[in-house]
């Protein structure tokens, strides 16, 4: 199964997977070079899952500052 581009999943995809990488460095057995890849998967994953949560927090911030006639718009990160 190819693995999904950390923006393609869903936050609560992205977070079980970043658990899953941390458990598995904090055991300790992997090879270095497996560590750093799982590290800079698990830097992806954070920084999409981060993004997604700011968008929800701006949906969340339009809705109650203008109740049930609010109308979303789309969050651009500056980034």
């Amino acid at each position: 199964m190819a693995v999904k581009k950390p923006d393609n999943l869903s936050f609560e995809e992205a977070m079980q997977e970043l658990e899953q990488i941390v458990a598995d460095m904090e055991n300790g057995s992997l090879p270095l070079d497996q560590a750093l890849k799982q590290f800079e998967r698990g830097i992806k994953l954070a920084k999409a899952s981060n993004q997604k949560l700011q968008q929800a927090e701006q949906q969340v911030a339009i809705l109650m500052g203008e109740g049930e006639q609010a109308q979303l718009q789309p969050f651009e990160n500056e980034a």
